[in-house]
This record gives C-alpha cells, structure tokens and sequence, in this order.
C-alpha cells in the first residue's frame, strides 16, 4: 500500500453512512467519498487526472500551492487535468495540464462548482473552461495558458471571478461567448496574445466590477455579435491594440472607468454597435478617442474627459452615418477634437468644453451635423469649421475664445449660430468664403486680431441682431454685396446718415442733346445688386456678463440680485419666445428702488442699464441720474421744460431719479413738484421702449410719491427693496476698500471691525456702504499718522492697518 496522502473527512452526522479513512491516491479517495465529504490533500503532486463528480470539498492541507495536480499525458483523459462535473468546491490546489486541444480545467455541473485559491499553470488549449450551461465560481485564482485561452465561457455558461487574475494568455484572457453570463470583480487580466476580454453572440453578457485589463497584444475589451458587457471602475491599458473594440450590434457601457495608453483607438466602433460611457476618462491614445464608423453605430459620453492625445488624429471621429452625443465632457490636449464626415454622420454636444486643441475643435463635412449647446472653446486653431455642402448644424449658447478662427464656413456649408460668443480670435472671429452660407443670430465678436465677421466672395450669409466690438480690423467686412444683416451693430460703424430729400427727376427732352451721364442710366429691377448690409453702431456698454458679475460681486443684496436676474429672465425668454414666433410676456422695466442711503441703489441701476443695453433692450444704457433740483423749476411752464430736457438725455439709457418722494411734498400745495410728475408720466407712456425711469428713496416717503399721480403705480409695478447692511457686510465692504488701496486688516483690526460695526449707531446719519468707506478712509488717515513718525517703516508698517486705527481707537 501507497502512502496515506488523501485524507476523507466524514462530515454528514449520518450513522448509516461509513467511516472516512485515508487513501494514498485522489482518484481512491473520491470513489469512496459521499456527498458532503471533505478531502485533505497533503503537500505534493500528483500524477493523475482527477474527475470530481461529487458534491465535496478537496482542500490542500499546507495551503495554497502545495498540492500539485500534474498528470502525465498517458494518464489524462480527454486532455483535462482537472474535470468537475458537481457542485463541489476545490480549494488551494495547482493544476498543470499538457494538452494543446482541450482545456486545463472543465467545469461541467450545473450546480454550481467552486474553485478557490488555485493556479492553473499549463500550456493548453484553455486554462479553465466552463461547458455548456455549466455553473461555476472562481475566487482569488490565477490563470496562466501561454497556449490558449486564460477562461472560456461556452454556451448559457454562468460563472462568477472574484479577485482573480489571468496573465500570459497565448490567446484571449477570457472568453464569454454563446449567450453565458459573466460576473466579474477584481479581476486582472495581464499579457494576454489576443483580446483581454471577448464577448460574443446574442444574449452573452458580462459585467465587471473594478478589474484591470493591461499589457494585452490585441484589443483590451472586444465585443461583438450582439454580446453585451458592462465595466464599472475598470482600468484599460498599456495594450497593443484598441482599447475598446465593438462590431455588428455589440453594445458595451462603462462607468467610471479609465482607458489609456493605447497606441490605436481607445474604442472603435462598427456595424451598429453601441457605447455608453459615463464618467470614464481617456488619455494617451495613439490614435482617436473614439472613431465611430456605419450607420446605426452610436455613442454616447456624459461627463467623461479625452486628453493627452499621443499621435496626429482627431479624437473622435465620426462617419458613415454614425452618431455620436456627448454631454458635460471635457476635450483638451489635443490634436483635433471632433470630426464628423458624410452625410447622415451626426454629433450632439451638451455642455462641453474643447481647450488646447492644436488644429480644429470641431470639423464638419460630407454632408454631416453637428448641434453644440452650451458648450465652450478655449485655446485652439479653429474653433469650428464647417466645411462643404450640406454640412451644418445648430449651435446655441457657446462660447470660443483664444482661437485663431473662431468659425470658418466654406463650399456651401449651412450651420446656423444662435446666441454664441467669439472672443479673441487672432484672425477672423467668423470667416464665410466660396458660396458657404450660414445663419448667425444674436452672435458677438469681440477682440479679435483680425475682422470681426468676414463674408466675402458674395455670400449670402444672415446676420441677426450680431454684435461685434474691439476687433483690430474691423468689426464687420463684406468684400462684396451678398450678406443679410438685420440690426447687427459695431464698435467701428459710424451714425447712420440721414438720407436725402427725395427730388424728382428732371423730365429729359424727346431727344437728348447729349449722351445721359453713365450713373443716371437706370437698370431693370430683374438685375438689381444685393443691397449692401448695413451695421449700426453698438450701445456704448460692456457685455451682460461682464456687468452681471459686478452685480453679484457687490456685498450682500441677496434679494437685488435676485430680483434684477429675474428681469432679466423675464426678458430673455420673452425675446426667445418672439423668435419661436410665440407671445411674449412683457415685464414692466420701470422699477422702484426702496431703502436708507448707501445700500448701491445707484450702482446697481448703472449695471441694470448696462445690461438691457447689452442685451438689445436699450439703445445705449446709460446712467442719468437727477433729483428734485434738476427737475422742478422756480417758475410756471420751466418744470416741464427740465423734466423732458432730463428724460431726453437718458434716451436709450436709465433715468435714475434719487429721493424721488420729494417731488410730492407732504405739504405740497400748489408745489411745481407735481408738475415734474404729470411730465415724466406723459413722456413715459409716449416713449415706453426708449427710456428705463427708477424711481429711488425710503420706503414710506416712496408710498407716498406713488400716489401723487393715478397713473404712477400702474407704470412702476415693481418694487425692488434694498436692506441696510449687516455688521458682517459692512466688514465685508471695509476688507475690499482695503485692498483696492493695497491696505491690509489684521485678525486683530478685523475683529475690532466687526464690533464696531455691530455697535454703530443705525439712526439717522447711517449711511450704510457709505459709513463703511468713511470709516475705512478714517483709518487711512490715522494709519498714516501712526507711521509718518516711525524711523524706517517697512512695507509691512505701510499696509498693515491695526486696531488703533480705528475711529475713536
């Protein structure tokens, strides 16, 4: 007899059955072994093929590693070291197999086997593979078949991997194929000769779990055939082939997952398949991002970011009738970003943004479209190029600066622009050339290097309403007649001339003594020049977003702020409710400033003007701002002739009046106040659109001024209410004084700030930011006493401002 190396375990309580004993071989011990039973193998290897087709437990005594299973070829049946046909768990045994046409392992029961803690080390056709609707369980095992495949799936198989790892595969590292299913979690898939994973035939599904595809001589994942596979924190990498390959109908989604280090595509795609990436990031690709091919093949990418291309092409490329839709992603470091080629090829863009793009941020031709909304441009050759005929798109709400060219259209090309920025273009802000066309609405170009908008070669491009301002050539440039411009204003046009009286033409005589002069030769109607375009000057005002956030940059006013975006609001959706040819609502633009001096009532209807100038609702935007004294006179008729003369010098601007309640005295009488009421009344029905009357002063005394006239309420319905200044904002107010004038607070002076603030005497006599500025000029003032006597004050002493400066200090 052998040596005792196989020990059985008798785990059933059942007094029927016999007793375990032990066996020098594991072929003895399995025969005699029931259901339930536990076999522990002693260290060492065995010659033999195994079959386990029990549902029982083999376990190596010493641990993992150190039982061998190595039969020599003679003694292997069917090529296969190890055969579980059970739902029986092997744990910590290695597996070496020989055969080059059958797998190392196979897994064969439906019930489910486990294998734990087991290398298989063996040069055959698959390490371990799972038979048709076999399932199975691999945990914390490792794979290595320099001669086949790592893991095979075979049809309706079912298997779990967990904490696995597959390396040095001849062939593909795993194998999920024929509609089986796979789990897999943790698993690392390393130096496989093929695809790191392969995923074929309808109804095969994997989905994985924070595994590691990596040093791979083919695709890292591959899917096709309909297969399905979903990866969620997984990492793609340092592979030879695509990233990412999917073909006739597969479809593949990964989250929050990394692709990179991929000299050819991080994921190319054809023949109808589908990709779904949300959150991933691709970098380091010497290829495309992605390059989507064949009608019917999509893509769609949220929030995911392509970066630090390593070769010369686009990163995303679209043709052949593809589509492709990306949604908060970010493109940058690269080469070109997106092209999308041939007609029916689409590509919708939400809320991206392209920076550092060498050449082009998005090219489109062939008959393709791309639709961009929201999306910014920053750093890049072209920002957008729209190539040929029957290429275009709708771009609404971008934003390209630091561009070369900011939108190129050419041959034809047709995209339409609606509410986009150009902002410092070194060239053309948006240059149209050989018969490309376009529609540009509400579109501005500004600090260019070069024109602003450049149509030549007659082309019948449309402007809406564009704006072009600080642009080095010219605003707008039309080399010859062919461009529709409807109200589009400039920074470089001059006044419109007012055309001359119309004289009538002499009657010639029956026979003309001498030839008519060549101009006066009319020419039939038939054969009229275009008309040229005809750029009116800009409102002499910043962009709405520059003033918009110097609105929200002002202290406190929580409630102003809020108030004056919900004008605005009101405004810009009624104007884009009007272009949709809806009704638009029409707010009330006259407003009633309430509050205690000092709140920025002022500043902040200086900014209010400036912004419905930016956007198209005044013509200038200017501030004027009078009181009682510049409007009433000391004579009967003089008040009304003050009043028009004010509310004509803010024309297409403000009209600010301050502590406007004096113009309805308590005690009134017969005051010339009321005069200057009925006047401004009048002149604001007669020019509703041209001029923005705010009314200002405290809240009582302008309930009052309210009812001095029946028609003043129904011409101011809104009322914005200006609250005084906490102590904190008041600090607030105090800290940026200081660093205006280059002071600074110490902890020490800001706390001695804050208390004085919070003691103050709110009275009368507040002035709120105005006590705030006069208590820090106080400080200068005391600081500058303080150090005029010191002997050398270092910079530190002229900019430190301390607690004994304060007022009363």
């Amino acid at each position: 007899m052998g040596e005792l190396r196989v020990r059985v375990t008798q785990d059933s309580a059942s007094r029927w059955r016999r007793r375990g004993g032990e066996y020098a071989t594991l072929r003895e011990a399995l025969e005699v072994a029931e259901p339930g039973d536990t076999l522990t193998v002693r260290a060492g290897t065995f010659r033999e093929a195994v079959l386990v087709d029990k549902p029982v437990t083999l376990v190596a005594e010493q641990g993992p590693g150190s039982v061998r299973i190595s039969p020599p070829e003679s003694a292997v049946r069917g090529g296969t070291a190890l055969t579980v046909t059970a739902a029986a768990t092997v744990r910590g045994l290695v597996v070496e197999g020989s055969d080059r046409s059958a797998p190392a392992v196979l897994l064969a029961g439906a019930d489910g086997a486990v294998l734990a803690d087991c290398r298989v080390e063996t040069s055959s056709a698959v390490g371990v593979e799972l038979a048709d609707g076999a399932r199975a369980q691999l945990v914390n095992c490792v794979v290595e078949n320099p001669s086949g495949l790592g893991v095979r799936l075979r049809a309706q198989a079912r298997a779990e991997l967990l904490d696995c790892e597959v390396t040095a595969a001849g062939q593909s590292g795993v194998a999920v194929l024929a509609g089986s299913r796979l789990r897999a979690e943790r698993v690392k898939v390393r130096r496989a000769g093929g695809a790191g994973v392969l995923l074929a035939d309808p109804g095969t599904l994997a989905e994985l779990t924070g595994c590691e595809v990596s040093e791979v001589r083919g695709s890292g994942v591959q899917a096709e055939a309909q297969a399905v596979g979903r990866l969620t924190d997984c990492t793609v990498h340092r592979v030879s082939g695509n990233g990412l390959s999917l073909d006739s109908g597969a479809e593949l989604e990964l989250s929050s997952c990394r692709v990179h280090e991929v000299p050819e595509n991080a994921a190319d795609l054809r023949g109808g398949s589908k990709l779904t990436l949300r959150q991933v990031t691709v970098h380091g690709f010497g290829r495309g991002a992605l390059s989507v091919w064949d009608g019917g093949t999509k893509v769609l990418a949220e929030g995911c970011r392509f970066h630090s291309a390593q070769g010369d092409y686009p990163a995303l490329w679209v043709s052949d009738g593809a589509a492709l839709e990306l949604a908060d992603c970010a493109l940058d470091d690269l080469p070109d970003a997106l092209f999308v080629l041939d007609q029916g090829s689409s590509a919708a863009v939400r809320d991206c943004s392209f920076s550092t793009i060498r050449s082009s941020a998005v090219s489109v031709s062939g008959g393709a479209s791309a639709d961009l909304s929201g999306c910014r441009i920053q750093g890049a050759g072209t920002g957008l190029w729209f190539r040929d005929h029957g290429s275009g798109g709708l771009l609404t709400d971008c934003e390209i600066a630091d561009v070369a060219t900011g939108v190129i259209v050419t041959k034809g090309a047709d995209p339409v622009l609606r509410g986009c920025t150009v902002r410092g273009a070194s060239e053309a802000g948006v240059y149209v050339s050989a018969q490309g066309r376009g529609e540009f609405e509400e579109v501005r170009v500004s600090q260019g290097g070069g024109f602003g908008f450049h149509v030549i070669d007659g082309c019948r491009t449309k402007l809406v309403r564009c704006r072009a301002e600080r642009n080095t050539r010219a605003g707008f440039e039309f080399s010859e007649p062919g461009p529709l411009a409807e109200g589009c204003t400039s920074d470089d046009a001059a006044p419109l001339p007012v055309p001359p009286a119309s004289v009538p033409a002499p009657v010639p005589s029956a026979v003309p003594s001498t030839p008519p002069p060549l101009a006066t030769l009319a020419q039939p109607a038939a054969s009229a020049s275009p008309p040229v375009a005809v750029i009116a000057p800009i409102p002499d005002c910043r962009p709405a977003e520059v003033a918009l956030a110097e609105l929200d940059a002002l202290v406190g006013l929580a409630t102003v702020k809020q108030e004056v975006r919900t004008l605005i609001d009101l405004i810009s959706v009624g104007r884009a409710r009007q272009r949709a040819g809806l009704k638009a609502p029409s707010p009330r633009r006259h407003l009633v400033f309430t509050g205690a001096p000092g709140t920025g009532k002022t500043t902040v209807a200086r900014l209010y003007g400036e912004i419905l100038a930016s956007l198209g609702v005044l013509q200038r935007g200017h501030l004027v701002e009078v009181a009682r004294l510049d409007l009433v006179g000391e004579h009967i008729g003089s008040t009304a002739i003050r009043t028009a003369a004010a509310f004509d010098r803010a024309r297409g601007g403000v009209l600010f009046i301050d502590e406007a309640y004096a113009l309805a005295p308590e005690d009134g009488g017969r005051d010339f106040g009321r005069e200057a009421i009925d006047t401004l009344v009048k002149l604001m029905e007669d020019h509703r659109d041209e001029v923005v009357v705010i009314v200002a002063g405290y809240t009582a005394e302008m309930e009052r001024f309210l009812a001095a006239n029946p028609g003043l309420s129904s011409r101011f319905s809104r009322t914005v209410t200006f609250p005084d200044y906490t102590a904190d904002e008041l600090l607030d107010i105090a800290r940026a004084q200081a660093a205006e004038h280059e002071y600074r607070l110490s902890e020490a002076t800001e706390s001695a700030l804050l208390g004085h603030f919070t003691a103050i005497d709110r009275s009368t006599g507040f002035g709120n930011g105005r006590t705030a500025r006069q208590v820090f000029e106080t400080m200068v003032e005391r600081h500058a006493s303080r150090v005029a006597h010191l002997p050398s004050p270092t910079t530190e002493d002229l900019q430190l401002l301390v607690p004994a400066d304060l007022p009363g200090a």
